[in-house]
């Protein structure tokens, strides 16, 4: 069964494309692409305003690869949320511990109020849980991020004892067939 989150030959919204945004490579996400690691506070440096500067010759893992939940065929997503404008990147179906949840990304420090809400709304009607974070700055540069559950007691108690124990200090940018731990 092909999850329509990351995989390569995930059908892309019909009308949506990632240009102008370049939420994902601006670093919001962690990966390596030619040998630069990006990460938040350093974006990938093909990474232009009008969009990558390497497009014909990017990389197929991760730059073809990922595709965000916003660019998914039939995506429930709203216009409004994509990630540039929405201050998130989301994921509808990642798979998180022994399940899959929707998980949320900054683009940014945090998500917008708005966008959490929306998401939270979503998770609720559909009982998937959520699985967001914020960024953490010490003097001034992103060093980690703060893990948050949304969803039934268990799942939040979940999270919050995974957070503990995992010192998570990014977000991977993951590809078909890679499962964050």
């Amino acid at each position: 069964m092909k999850r329509p989150n990351s995989t390569q030959d995930a059908p892309r919204a019909r009308g949506r494309q990632c240009l102008p945004c370049t939420a994902c490579c601006q670093g919001w996400l962690s990966a390596d692409v030619l040998g630069h690691h990006m990460r938040a506070g350093h974006p990938c440096p093909h990474s232009k305003p009008e969009g990558c500067g390497i497009y014909s010759e990017r990389p197929q893992v991760p730059c073809r690869t990922f595709i965000c939940s916003w660019l998914v065929d039939d995506s429930p997503l709203p216009d409004w949320m994509r990630p540039d404008s929405c201050g998130a990147i989301v994921l509808l179906s990642m798979r998180w511990d022994d399940e899959y949840v929707i998980s949320a990304v900054p683009v940014g420090p945090t998500i917008p109020d708005r966008t959490l809400t929306w998401l939270k709304d979503y998770a609720r009607q559909h009982r998937r849980p959520l699985v967001f974070y914020e960024r953490i700055r010490t003097d001034g540069r992103y060093t980690g991020l703060k893990r948050f559950g949304f969803g039934p007691p268990a799942f939040r108690d979940k999270v919050a004892r995974h957070s503990a124990d995992s010192g998570l200090d990014e977000m991977r940018l993951f590809s078909a067939g890679e499962t964050p731990a």
